[in-house]
């Protein structure tokens, strides 16, 4: 556990520079989603249905990586498989982050765990992992089906959390 957390302090530490910025620019309203997964065909599919969607999408080598690129843009979508650079599911750098978020950071992003062992659109596993969405490799060639559902309903749900913070001055 010690690891993962001295991953992320030393990615955190790390000076400026300009190429660990994901996008030069984003426009306003503009949608951007981050892809940790390893497997070539299953990130095209997935980057894909993303860009089908209206999203600009960026692709992380490892964890360093995508962990440098959180670092300077908070992305509305983070697609991770559990095993992307890490031995141990249980134990994935990026997941580790993210929990670790205050949690007006965390729900700006909408996270999607991509897994082998748990069944797709499964809320508890969701739940017990705080992602948003589980989508199982298996459906995989309906995950765009399954993420425009999951993500709507995330949106409605979020609603009045989200509206209040535009009105704190907090987004």
């Amino acid at each position: 556990m010690e690891e993962q957390k001295t991953l992320a302090k030393d990615v955190a530490a790390a000076d400026y520079n300009a190429s660990d910025m994901p996008f030069d620019f984003v426009e306003e309203g503009e949608q951007t989603a981050l892809i940790c997964e390893a497997d070539g065909s299953v990130r095209e599919k997935i980057v894909a249905a993303m860009k089908a969607t209206g999203y600009r999408t960026s692709e992380a080598a490892n964890a360093r990586d995508a962990l440098k690129k959180t670092r300077f843009h908070v992305y509305d979508v983070v697609v991770v498989n559990e095993r992307f650079d890490a031995d141990n599911p249980d134990a994935n750098d990026i997941l580790v982050y993210y929990e670790a978020l205050p949690m007006t950071t965390r729900r700006r992003s909408f996270l999607v765990l991509l897994t082998d062992r748990y069944r797709s659109s499964d809320n508890m596993a969701a739940f017990n992992k705080s992602v948003n969405l589980v989508v199982n490799l298996k459906n995989i060639d309906d995950f765009a089906a399954i993420f425009k559902r999951a993500f709507a309903d995330n949106t409605a749900f979020y609603h009045v959390f989200r509206e209040t913070l535009k009105k704190m001055g907090k987004t």
